[in-house]
């Protein structure tokens, strides 16, 4: 096992090279020019060059890489570009907000998502699986801003059961993610359970389910012991993929709802050119990735006896 987390740890070091040096490539390429940003309208020539200087963009692009690179070795991006921050306090300030949406609403999806997939994987072809089947194509259907318009003006507006913008710190922050969460929720829930479900048919048919049956074991410990259990890979491998862009990923409740996470820091960062922002929001994105990819092949080999580490 040791053996096995080193040799993965050294493989994910290229990875993440490679991901600071294409951001800072396509940054160079399509980023704009911050100064001009920053400066406001009509800057001289010599301010111009003069923020150049400061920022560190009159260096060559080898010479930002190993300063980029420094930066992740000791995690200090430095300060912001647009607001004269500390990307370490920018991190901080929205990292509770993003996980308080992002969290709730990935666990409570993910268990209803798998609870109804085994359910109509279990009764398929039944009135139950039609019509859980056709909600959830219709689901996946309909555009995500649609969910979040509808939520606002129906929920929020007409029937004041949550606010419509804004994040309060502490428990009183549990009244302003509730519908964001509900969004989310009914968001996710429609292909995961469809994926789910022909993961979980694909069991259902196997040896082991009749044998289990014949042996006078009960339908629920049947499904949601060994079905359950057999479907764990593809399962864990569908979640830890996900895992990774819930810190960055909900930009777009965040936006919508005015939520001073993470993924609105994003987007104010990418729209603003403020590349420490985006420097250290991408690894922070890239590392996590790799890490939870490790963290499924060691849970592949704890549930699964037929898979070993090599």
């Amino acid at each position: 096992m040791t053996g096995y987390l080193i040799k993965r740890i050294l493989q994910a070091i290229p990875v993440l090279l490679g991901v600071a040096f294409i951001t800072l490539v396509l940054f160079d390429v399509a980023g704009g020019d911050p100064c001009l940003i920053k400066l406001g309208k009509n800057p001289s020539e010599v301010e111009v060059q003069m923020c150049h200087d400061e920022l560190g963009l009159d260096l060559s692009l080898p010479e930002q890489y190993l300063r980029f690179l420094g930066q992740i070795v000791t995690f200090d991006f430095g300060e912001s570009w647009s607001h004269d921050t500390p990307v370490r306090e920018i991190f901080a300030r929205g990292l509770v907000p993003t996980l308080s949406l992002s969290v709730p609403a990935f666990l409570i999806g993910s268990f209803i998502a798998v609870v109804l997939a085994l359910l109509v994987s279990f009764y398929r072809a039944s009135l139950l699986d039609r019509v859980v089947t056709a909600g959830a194509i219709a689901g996946i259907s309909v555009s995500s801003l649609i969910y979040i318009l509808v939520g606002q003006w129906l929920l929020a507006d007409q029937w004041k059961l949550f606010p419509v913008w804004g994040y309060e710190y502490g428990f009183g922050a549990v009244t302003f993610v509730a519908l964001p969460i509900l969004i989310w929720v009914a968001l996710s829930v429609g292909t995961d359970v469809r994926y789910f479900r022909t993961v979980a048919l694909e069991e259902i048919g196997q040896d082991y389910v009749r044998t289990a049956r014949a042996k006078g074991i009960s339908e629920n410990a049947v499904l949601f012991k060994h079905v359950l259990k057999n479907c764990s890979v593809p399962i864990i491998t569908r979640m830890t993929i996900i895992v990774p862009f819930l810190i960055t990923g909900s930009f777009l409740m965040e936006i919508f709802f005015g939520i001073p996470g993470l993924g609105s820091t994003l987007y104010t960062a990418v729209t603003n050119s403020d590349l420490p922002v985006v420097k250290a929001l991408t690894m922070l994105g890239a590392t996590l990735y790799v890490i939870f990819n490790i963290i499924a092949d060691v849970l592949y080999a704890t549930l699964d006896p037929r898979i070993r580490l090599q």
